[in-house]
């Protein structure tokens, strides 16, 4: 499936998360994606990781153990994981491209026609 819509449709499991929740991912998520943004490789990356410990400011954050937040963090992305793996399952993406090209001729060469559907993905 196409990573854009991947990221859309986590973004909208993580969104209806419990409050809770919801705020630890984002708020451990946001200080990661705060050191991707400063880093030109993995490398840099992984240093960030270390030098400012980014499990353990949420950890503080919330007052937890660091151990807790860890476990917290690893069920609450399994839980993303698992509702992902379901809404992918029930995913539906046809592409009708040349069944549209023959009806509207030479005019939608450069154009292709995909029907996507998500029918009973959002069941609980």
């Amino acid at each position: 499936m196409n990573e854009h819509l991947m990221e859309i449709v986590a973004r909208d499991i993580v969104e209806g998360l419990p409050k809770e929740k919801r705020a630890i991912y984002q708020y451990v998520v946001g200080l990661e994606d705060e050191l991707a943004s400063r880093s030109e490789t993995s490398e840099e990356f992984m240093a960030l990781l270390v030098k400012h410990a980014p499990h353990q400011q949420a950890a503080s954050h919330f007052n937890m153990s660091f151990g807790e937040l860890m476990k917290r963090m690893r069920d609450i992305e399994q839980e993303i994981n698992t509702k992902l793996d379901q809404k992918l399952k029930h995913a539906t993406w046809i592409d009708y491209t040349d069944t549209i090209r023959s009806m509207k001729g030479s005019g939608a060469i450069n154009t292709s026609y995909f029907f996507f559907s998500m029918d009973h993905a959002y069941t609980k």
